[in-house]
Parts: structure tokens; C-alpha cells; sequence
């Protein structure tokens, strides 16, 4: 069973209400059209039915109309005989055929009337469905463009992601150039205290030997 049970839902149906209600606008919309559509489909298929009924209506009305005549005929005929009785049953016969026009004349002018409803209810309906066509291109635009702002925004969060790394990598190189420094420093430092330990050994060899030299010297004498 579709959404819509009669033409007239369709007709005073408030689209926007029903979109904005729905948890799904995109799938409520093709349902709405779909609907619809199919509704155009029967109401042209009951107008062709009664286009076609009262053509077949306006067929026997001519028909009729040449048999009135003809009887019409056939009474002035039988007067001009002298024959009354025949001229009497010939009218009564068209009297008949008339009674019948009236009749046929009052389906068709029914059926007038009903193909005018028909056609201004298709009308109604093809704006509904103009006005449910043009609100699904708005909501597949809304869509595009949501899925192209997603996508730029993926790409900024990618790049700002990238960017992050990027300058986390160079604070690390900065920390290790630091590191490097501090140890080249230390190893520098190193040096130098080892320098000036054995100058000091140095010191206390040269003493030695000078004291030892001293020694000899004295002795010599």
C-alpha cells in the first residue's frame, strides 16, 4: 500500500511537511514521485477510457440523427400516398430514435463534464508533481554539495594531519640537533679534563726527573 490511498491525498498533500518529517527525504521523495507518476498513469488511462466511450457515444448520435431523418423521410413519403397510418408509425418510430438521442445526449454531456474534471485533476497533479521534482533536485543539490564541503574538509583534516607530522618530525630533528650539541659538548669537555690530567703527569714526571737530575749532580760534585 503506498503512502497516498486516494488522489486527493496527493492534491492536498503538503510535501515539505512530509520531507521535513522524514528521517529519509531522499527515499520519501522518490517514494512521493513514484506514487505519483503512477497516479498520472491512471488518471490519463481513465481519461483515454471515456475519450474513447464517448466518441462511440457521439457515433450513435450521428447514427440516430440519420435515422430520425430517414423516418422523417419515410412519413412525409407516406402522407404524399395518402397513407396516414404509415406516416404515423414512421413518426412514432422517430419519436423513439429522439428519445434515444436525448438519452445518449445526456451520457455524453455527463461524460463532458466528468473528462473536463479529469483534465483539470491531471493538471493538478502534474504541478504537484513539478513542485516534488523540483524539491528532489534541491535535496540531491543539498546532497552534492554537503558531499563536496565533506570531501574539502577531509582533505584540510588530511593536510592538517600531515602538517602536524611534519612539524612534530622537525621539532624531533631540532631536539636531536640539541642533544648532539650537548653531547659533542660533553665530549669536548671530556677532552679537556683528560688534557689536563696528564699535563699534570706530566708535571709530576718532569719533577721527578728535574729532582733525580738534581741528585746526580750533587753527587758528582
Amino acid at each position: 500500500m503506498g503512502m497516498f490511498t486516494r488522489f486527493a491525498d496527493i492534491i492536498n498533500a503538503n510535501i515539505n511537511s512530509m520531507l521535513d518529517k522524514a528521517e529519509q527525504p531522499e527515499k520519501m521523495i522518490r517514494l512521493i514521485i513514484q506514487e505519483m507518476e503512477e497516479t498520472l498513469v491512471e488518471v490519463r488511462s481513465t481519461a483515454a477510457k471515456h475519450i474513447a466511450e464517448q466518441k462511440t457515444i457521439n457515433r450513435q448520435v450521428a447514427s440516430l440523427e440519420k435515422s430520425a431523418a430517414s423516418w422523417q423521410e419515410k412519413a412525409e413519403l407516406a402522407i404524399s400516398k395518402g397513407r396516414d397510418d404509415l406516416a404515423k408509425s414512421a413518426l412514432a418510430e422517430k419519436h423513439k430514435v429522439k428519445q434515444q438521442m436525448v438519452t445518449l445526449q445526456e451520457e455524453a454531456d455527463k461524460l463532458e463534464e466528468f473528462l473536463a474534471s479529469v483534465q483539470e485533476d491531471g493538471q493538478r497533479l502534474q504541478t504537484k508533481l513539478a513542485e516534488a521534482k523540483r524539491r528532489q533536485e534541491a535535496l540531491l543539490l543539498r546532497q552534492e554539495s554537503a558531499e563536496v564541503r565533506l570531501k574539502v574538509r577531509e582533505k584540510s583534516t588530511q593536510y592538517n594531519i600531515d602538517e602536524a607530522i611534519n612539524r612534530f618530525e622537525r621539532y624531533q630533528q631540532k631536539i636531536e640537533r640539541v642533544e648532539a650539541e650537548v653531547e659533542a659538548y660533553d665530549m669536548t669537555q671530556n677532552q679537556d679534563l683528560d688534557s689536563q690530567f696528564r699535563a699534570l703527569e706530566n708535571d709530576d714526571n718532569i719533577d721527578q726527573e728535574l729532582a733525580t737530575l738534581k741528585q746526580k749532580v750533587s753527587n758528582a760534585a
